[in-house]
């Protein structure tokens, strides 16, 4: 039996013979080795345990996750293979990898991820040929769910949008002095910044939240699609973000220059 994972900074999504369960994300480039085993031992297995009593044993493992690096991935292959002793193949490859097989199976074009993070390829046949380095939430993620936070705050607390503010912190119950809290005291701070979405698409018919979410998208072209050099291409998408965003992401799209393809909320 195969064991397919698909994994973003926020959640994972673990799929074996028509079993769905989801645990908390993984990235093994954030997360240590005992993190990332909590959250195998303590949420994956439980789960597995009680919904494939008496199913065949799990002989791979295929796991696609956001900062699954070569270097990165190594102990949680490790930790698979210690929990799945049965897996012939345990494989751990990028999140990027796995949403190109899933937009673009054996053909070509711009598969992009747009979820807590962001990220994108050029991808041809089977295999990414070109990849822009999206450096994470402080220095890229352009269009991400983290960045549409930050930049979100940022607009929020130093535009002048006081009734906005207030509307805020009543809905989320959060205040100035706690978001500066979460963001810079308390753990994974992009997964707190993501979960702004959807306040911010509750209210992106007001004109600044939308001119808002538009642009950061259109930075997403211009930052990434841009480097391929491939307009005739279509840019296809992965993620929460592309899903519940997509007239605001077409909308910079036609802007720049690209077509759109598919959007698919998740590559499972």
């Amino acid at each position: 039996m195969i064991l397919t994972a698909d994994s973003g900074s926020t959640k994972t999504t673990w799929v074996a013979a028509g079993v769905r369960v989801l645990t908390q994300g993984i990235n093994p480039y954030h997360m240590g080795s005992e993190q990332i085993e909590s959250v195998i031992r303590q949420e994956l297995m439980p789960q597995l345990t009680s919904q494939m009593e008496g199913e065949e044993k799990i002989t791979e493992v295929h796991f696609y996750g956001a900062g699954c690096t070569e270097k990165a991935s190594a102990p949680l292959v490790e930790i698979l293979k210690r929990y799945f002793p049965d897996a012939v193949n345990v494989e751990v490859a990028s999140d990027m990898l796995g949403a190109a097989r899933a937009l673009f199976q054996d053909g070509e074009g711009i598969a992009c991820i747009l979820g807590t993070g962001a990220n994108s390829c050029l991808y041809q046949h089977g295999r990414i040929v070109s990849n822009v380095s999206p450096m994470g939430y402080i220095l890229g993620d352009e269009g991400s769910g983290a960045v549409l936070g930050r930049t979100f705050l940022n607009a929020l607390y130093k535009g002048g949008h006081a009734n906005m503010i207030e509307t805020f912190e009543r809905e989320t119950g959060l205040s100035l002095p706690e978001v500066i809290e979460r963001v810079y005291r308390q753990p994974l701070p992009n997964r707190f910044l993501a979960s702004l979405a959807p306040f911010i698409k509750a209210h992106v018919d007001c004109e600044w939240i939308g001119m808002m979410v538009t642009e950061c998208f259109r930075q997403f072209f211009r930052c990434n699609v841009r480097h391929y050099d491939r307009p005739d291409l279509p840019c296809s998408f992965v993620g929460s973000i592309a899903y519940y965003f997509e007239p605001w992401l077409r909308k910079a799209a036609e802007s720049e220059g690209y077509i759109i393809g598919k959007i698919m909320k998740e590559p499972l």
